[in-house]
C-alpha cells in the first residue's frame, strides 16, 4: 500500500529564525521524520506549498485537491497548519474522490524538540492505512470525520463538534 504524502507547511515544518526572531520555513521535515521513526511505508513525499494556514487561499485549496485527485495513490496524508485544516478538510471533502485523505499538523514546530508533529505524523498514518474512503484530520492522537472537527482555540485541543 503506498501513501503519498502532501506537505504544505503549517508550524509542522516552521524553524525559528534567529536573524529575523521569527517563525519562517526553510524545507519539510517529514522525510527526516519518517526516518527517525524508522517507518517501512512505501511513502512518496511533495511538497506543495510551505505556508502558514492562516495565510492559506482557496487557491492555495485548489492546488492541494489537484494534487489529491491526480496522485495515483488512494491514501493520502496532508500535512497542513491547524488554524484551518477543517477548512482544507471540507473543501477537499465536496469534491467527493474515492480516496482515503488524513490531514495532520502541530502545535509546536517539530524542531523544538518537544513537537506533538512526531506523534500526529505516525498517528495519522496508521490511521490512514485503516480508515475507509474519506477526509479526516488526525491530531493528539484521534481522528475526526472532516464534517465533525474543530480546534479549540482556548484549550489547543482538537474536538468534536456534536
Amino acid at each position: 500500500m503506498a501513501i503519498r504524502i502532501l506537505v504544505t507547511g503549517g508550524t509542522f515544518d516552521k524553524e525559528y529564525d534567529m536573524i529575523n526572531g521569527k517563525l519562517d520555513f526553510e524545507e519539510t521535515h517529514v522525510p527526516e521524520m519518517l526516518q527517525l521513526g524508522r517507518c517501512t511505508i512505501d511513502t512518496e513525499v511533495r511538497t506543495l506549498m510551505m505556508v502558514d494556514s492562516l495565510e492559506m487561499t482557496d487557491t492555495d485549496r485548489e492546488v492541494i485537491l489537484h494534487n489529491c485527485r491526480k496522485a495515483d495513490e488512494d491514501r493520502i496524508l496532508i500535512t497542513h497548519g491547524t488554524d484551518t485544516m477543517a477548512e482544507t478538510a471540507a473543501y477537499i471533502a465536496n469534491a467527493g474522490l474515492e480516496k482515503t485523505i488524513v490531514i495532520t499538523g502541530a502545535m509546536i514546530p517539530y524542531k523544538f524538540g518537544s513537537s506533538d508533529g512526531f506523534f500526529n505524523l505516525g498517528a495519522a498514518l496508521a490511521f490512514l492505512q485503516t480508515l475507509p474512503h474519506g477526509v479526516y484530520v488526525a491530531m493528539n492522537g484521534r481522528y475526526y470525520a472532516w464534517d465533525n472537527v474543530r480546534k479549540n482555540k482556548k484549550t489547543g485541543f482538537f474536538e468534536t463538534l456534536k
